[in-house]
């Protein structure tokens, strides 16, 4: 089997797959389970059908084919068995780990890794979308390049003086493939750029700001749709949506604001693919206040919501306000609702619309607490800036003055500076 050939990550309707869930001694079984069972749903969602699984739980990773040899046999009898003709293991692989895999049970062999990155690289749209998936894709491809890479051959040098070797087929392809990650990373760079400037845009008119984050599935955008009235993509499936999607929002008593929909997160989600979706990840970063939305019907939700405050914690978005959304109560018992410790809480259904004009109140509360009540007062010759200020802020009413009106109203911090010359003292 060649190079390229074990390599080869894109999982087909065509693919039957056999899936092995691995794990140490000192991970507790049940979580092995659920990873392998998590495994067996991103296959369906990349399109291949699961034929068989099995489970290995080791003192320590065999450095050769990351499982024991007596298991590895196992995989090939049971690939001849069931005509699989793919096999993908839920733990990162070297090179060298899944060449000599691929070598003994005579299919391809991939990760769990490769397995996300193919669902990204099936469902990327836009241009910046796929743009992130290929950075994703080359940066984890780098460090498994063994040999003579995609079968290629070594490279003579020429000239008096520099007879020899010369570059190697594996050192050209890794110089080529830096190449490339420099060119999509200077892409990204300036799609990174005009988001910031969209930011930028928003904060300078003080546009609050809300990002739905949460597990792969939990259905945030049904929930956008929901909240804002749009029709963005939403399916019952892992990585349905990849591209973030803001849309206006109109809160009770408050003022127009933003709501982003974000790519989901997923446990052991690929290092590269965070480093690839930077751009994408700003988006929540730089939002006034997140929306976790938990699947409240899945039987892993306290893990499922584990891994999400795992990475709040390492993307350094801990101080920021959180509103806690559990969805899909309308098919979740009614006993789990009182399971929930989080607060400020909210439970709903973005299918039937239950409990949504609650979150729309709470998300209005958490936009009021970031203002400040304030008189305005403006002079007969100016009253037609309250036209301005009424697309910047709710004015909760007017009273006639003698030479003018005066407005009672709520005013960020950066509204009130713009504002200063008409706040009554």
């Amino acid at each position: 089997m060649t190079n390229q050939a074990f390599l080869n990550s894109k999982v087909t309707a065509q693919d039957r797959a056999i899936v092995i869930g691995v794990g140490l001694k000192s991970e507790p079984l049940t979580e092995i389970k659920e990873n392998l069972l998590e495994l067996e749903e991103l296959v369906a969602a990349a399109g291949g059908e699961v034929v068989g699984s099995l489970i290995q739980v080791l003192p320590s990773w065999n450095p050769a084919t990351l499982i024991g040899t007596g298991k590895v046999e196992d995989v090939a009898e049971m690939v001849r068995d069931s005509g699989a003709n793919i096999v993908i293991m839920d733990h990162q692989l070297s090179g060298v780990q899944q060449r000599n895999l691929a070598q003994t049970v005579k299919v391809r062999v991939i990760d769990r890794n490769q397995l996300i990155l193919d669902i990204f690289a099936q469902r990327a749209q836009t241009f910046e979308g796929k743009l992130q998936v290929e950075l994703a894709q080359l940066l984890d491809q780098m460090p498994r390049m063994i040999g003579a890479w995609m079968e290629s051959l070594s490279r003579q040098g020429g000239g008096i003086g520099t007879r020899g070797p010369g570059e190697t087929a594996l050192e050209n392809d890794r110089r080529r493939i830096r190449e490339r990650v420099a060119i999509i990373k200077d892409k990204l760079e300036g799609v990174r750029k005009n988001r910031a400037q969209h930011r930028q845009s928003r904060r300078r008119h003080e546009i609050p700001s809300f990002a739905l984050i949460g597990y792969t599935n939990s259905g945030k955008s049904s929930l956008l749709n929901r909240l804002t009235g749009s029709e963005v993509l939403a399916k019952n499936q892992v990585f349905a949506t990849l591209d973030p999607t803001t849309r206006k929002i109109f809160l009770p008593d408050g003022p127009p604001s933003v709501v982003t929909d974000t790519v989901g997160f997923i446990r052991k989600l690929p290092t590269q693919l965070i480093e690839a979706f930077k751009a994408t990840l700003e988006e929540s970063s730089e939002a006034d206040v997140l929306i976790h939305v938990v699947d409240l019907s899945s039987p892993n939700m306290e893990r499922q919501v584990e891994v999400v405050e795992g990475l709040i914690k390492e993307f350094n978005w801990s101080d920021k306000k959180i509103i806690h959304v559990f969805n899909k109560c309308d098919v979740a018992p009614l006993e789990k609702q009182f399971r929930v410790k989080a607060y400020p809480r909210v439970f709903v259904s973005a299918l039937t619309g239950q409990g949504i004009e609650q979150l729309k109140k709470l998300m209005a509360q958490m936009v009021s607490e970031m203002q400040t009540d304030v008189q305005l007062y403006f002079p007969r010759s100016e009253e037609y800036k309250i036209f301005d200020l009424g697309r910047e802020a709710q004015i909760v009413r007017k009273e006639t003055a003698t030479e003018g009106t005066v407005c009672y109203t709520q005013l960020t911090p950066a509204l009130m500076s713009r504002w200063k010359d008409y706040v009554v003292k």
